[in-house]
């Protein structure tokens, strides 16, 4: 598997702007485009389709829990069945907009606290996965959780994530607060490219511990997002072009 660069996107909404996407793309390989229920709306969804195959950057469905003004980023209690049905529900409005464009949808990824319920409720691991059975997708998550353990044992492609501008803890838990701080440019790199390398992260406790890193993250949100991606991405190199 080649490794590729992602980056959450299209997150803005109505007049609000959310990142500077036109100046992230060409650092990218992976676009993972709001669906409207975290960010985004008809009119995002379309500019940010069209800039991805401006760039020729590949489009995932990024989508999340029924959580507008909270971004996406507080847990909700929702079921199996209701909780698969929001995420075809919000696949389906991107997939609109690929298909009038002639982009093939190349990936699948929940947001915020969407993405920590599944790995580790199984419910809403399932939920997840009967959406990407339907839309025959691979699933981006963290490798070690039931993202791998539930998606594999379901026949489902995983590709593990590495985020390059988020911390972990000492138990390889990621630490994800509402308003993503800048992060040094340089370190995000190095840390990056020692994922990939070594298969290694430090923790916030001091600990080496073992990562997978198929696909890096890098969130638009990131007051300096566009400058962490262009360092990570030059220093990659060797590994993208391999």
């Amino acid at each position: 598997m080649s490794l590729n660069i992602n980056c959450d996107m299209g997150e803005s909404f109505g007049l609000y702007k959310m990142g500077d996407d036109e100046a992230i793309m060409p650092h990218i390989t992976q676009a993972n485009i709001a669906c409207g229920f975290h960010g985004s709306d008809p009119n995002h969804m379309r500019q940010s389709v069209e800039l991805a195959q401006r760039y020729g950057v590949k489009v995932g469905a990024h989508f999340s829990l029924p959580d507008l003004t909270g971004f996406g980023r507080r847990e909700m209690k929702i079921e199996r069945e209701e909780m698969a049905n929001i995420i075809i529900y919000q696949i389906g409005a991107l997939k609109g907009f690929l298909d009038m464009a002639g982009v093939t949808l190349n990936h699948l990824k929940p947001h915020g606290a969407l993405y920590g319920m599944a790995a580790s409720q199984a419910p809403i691991a399932h939920a997840v996965a009967d959406a990407a059975e339907h839309f025959r997708a691979p699933v981006l998550g963290l490798a070690g959780t039931l993202h791998e353990e539930i998606y594999t044992a379901r026949g489902l492609e995983f590709h593990a994530e590495f985020f390059s501008d988020l911390d972990y803890d000492d138990t390889g838990k990621l630490l994800i607060s509402r308003r993503h701080e800048a992060v040094d440019p340089e370190l995000a790199a190095q840390k990056t490219v020692r994922a990939v390398a070594e298969g290694l992260v430090r923790s916030i406790g001091g600990i080496d511990i073992p990562v997978r890193a198929e696909t890096i993250c890098v969130h638009s949100d990131t007051p300096n997002a566009a400058i962490v991606a262009r360092t990570i991405h030059a220093a990659l190199q060797p590994y993208l072009a391999a």
